[in-house]
């Protein structure tokens, strides 16, 4: 490079490195929007109209809607062959392992391995957005020395995921937070892991291969490991009343607060708004106020000291409130970052699609020191 200036930005924070037509965020206003629609408007919808919504570009139509919740719920199953590969694993490992290895042994033997045309993507797509929920349900069912339950074509993606888990059918409100949760987690923009499946996909591997390149980056506590790392520090503190010591000792001692911080939003994260009102409701409605009143202590602490005392803009992102929810919807800490990568499938395959429809190989450059 001789003596030409580079300016190295770490992280690439502020870099701009390809456009995309699948959401956007407002950093400043606190605005996440889908394909153009805002996240607070898309709330009504099933998770299934927001992941054809994501991978198709358009709110599906009546037709539209019920052939791909059908294809999806057809799809749901998987065979022996997957349920013994769960059995092999370690059960002290975060589900999250279980399922990167399951994805790993569906590339193989997919009927559309060796396709990667865009029809043939969208069928393993699918098949893989459908099987998420399954494999993790599966995975804690035997960890646990529980009988799988095998899915329920009546109930919608969220529903079937906690009957699956927990054996009973869950509350209308439980379900309603479980999709709610979904829709939240499904996309946005290029975070750390849709990067990695976009920069996997520029070399034009396969689609499974991007996918386990998000999977293992979104384990990261920096990333979508920190949901675990919350529902940890809730245990640890265990009742409201210790939440206040527990947080100015992390701050003292210049250590993070899971939960807390974005790299694109300088305001309150969107979807962190939308977890706490609905963490609100499932305290209320099972007259558990526990997790709840760990958090907002957690918060209130934070907020006094970091953003009113040293106007630090450090507010709670989506982890934080999804991590208490978990908690009430009987998640364990082991599941949470799968349950999370079960809502971001979605939102990693349009990104995934995308990236094969206009391709560069994504090869950024370093600059060599002495």
């Amino acid at each position: 490079m001789g003596d030409r200036v580079v300016e190295i930005k770490k992280g690439l924070e502020d870099v701009f490195v390809l456009e995309t037509k699948i959401s956007s965020i407002d950093g400043i206003k606190g605005i996440l929007e889908y394909r153009g629609f805002n996240i607070h408007d898309l709330l009504h919808l099933s998770y299934d109209a927001v992941s054809y919504l994501l991978i198709h570009g358009k709110i599906p139509d009546e037709k539209e809607i019920s052939a791909y919740s059908h294809q999806l719920k057809k799809d749901r199953g998987i065979p022996e062959e997957m349920i013994r590969v769960l059995h092999t694993c370690n059960f002290n490992i975060e589900a999250m392992d279980a399922l990167r290895t399951e994805v790993s042994y569906m590339a193989h033997c997919d009927p559309d391995m060796n396709d990667n045309s865009y029809d043939g993507n969208i069928r393993k797509g699918t098949r893989l957005i459908s099987k998420f929920p399954t494999i993790v349900a599966a995975f804690h069912r035997i960890r646990n020395n529980q009988e799988i339950v095998a899915p329920d074509p009546h109930l919608s993606h969220g529903a079937n995921f906690l009957y699956m888990l927990r054996g009973t059918r869950p509350g209308e409100l439980e379900a309603e937070l479980i999709e709610a949760d979904f829709i939240l987690s499904a996309e946005h923009e290029l975070n750390t892991s849709t990067f990695s499946t976009r920069v996997t996909a520029s070399t034009l591997s396969d689609l499974h291969s991007a996918i386990i390149s998000g999977l293992s980056t979104l384990k990261g506590p920096l990333h979508g490991g920190a949901r675990m790392a919350v529902m940890e520090m809730l245990d640890e503190i265990s009742v409201p009343e210790h939440a206040e010591e527990h947080v100015l000792n992390l701050i003292s001692n210049k250590q993070r607060v899971m939960g807390f911080g974005h790299r694109v939003y300088k305001t309150y994260d969107p979807r962190a708004k939308i977890s706490k009102e609905l963490a609100k409701k499932i305290a209320e409605e099972k007259h558990e106020q526990k997790w709840y009143e760990i958090a907002q202590n957690i918060e209130n602490t934070v907020n006094r000291e970091l953003v009113e005392k040293r106007g630090k803009p450090i507010y709670p992102n989506v982890d934080f409130y999804a991590a208490v929810i978990y908690r009430y919807l009987e998640i364990t800490p082991q599941l949470a970052t799968s349950v999370f990568a079960i809502g971001r499938v979605s939102g990693w395959i349009a990104h995934i699609l995308e990236q094969y429809a206009d391709n560069r190989l994504i090869r950024p450059r370093a600059k060599f020191v002495r």
